[in-house]
């Protein structure tokens, strides 16, 4: 039987996103969002800017909530684009890991279950990691 590792939430001011976003331009999302994540960011932020803002600040959001489940904070091998927030089919949005991130959860048998929101000026998120027995 699974037992809960960490759990992690975050709220996350979405004009301080927006603001640091204005002054640093794209060099700050690229910081935070993986290639897959900049993808869309750049297509929603084409399309829809204020949806671009948000889809960043949800994706920090989860990054920070993931990264204070696992009981890393932000040094490594936890970094902002290791750690991406995919879709699984359904929409809902899921944990997806990568190099030596994914090694060190996966070594540690650790899933991530997570949920994120936005409105208005914040966005927030909830991370639950699960240890799966050896």
């Amino acid at each position: 039987m699974s037992q809960i590792f960490g759990i992690g939430t975050d709220i996350c001011d979405i004009r301080r996103i927006r603001a640091a976003w204005e002054r640093h331009g794209e060099r700050f999302a690229m910081k935070i969002l993986s290639d897959a994540e900049m993808h869309t960011f750049r297509a929603r932020t084409a399309r829809w800017p204020d949806r671009g803002v948000r889809f960043l600040a949800t994706r920090f959001s989860v990054k920070e909530a993931f990264s204070k489940a696992i009981g890393l904070g932000m040094r490594m091998p936890m970094t902002w684009r290791l750690c991406e927030v995919g879709r699984q089919p359904s929409g809902q949005p899921t944990i997806v890991l990568h190099g030596v991130l994914h090694a060190w959860c996966t070594q540690r048998r650790l899933r991530a279950h997570v949920s994120l929101s936005d409105e208005s000026d914040y966005a927030t998120s909830y991370v639950i990691v699960e240890q799966s027995p050896p």
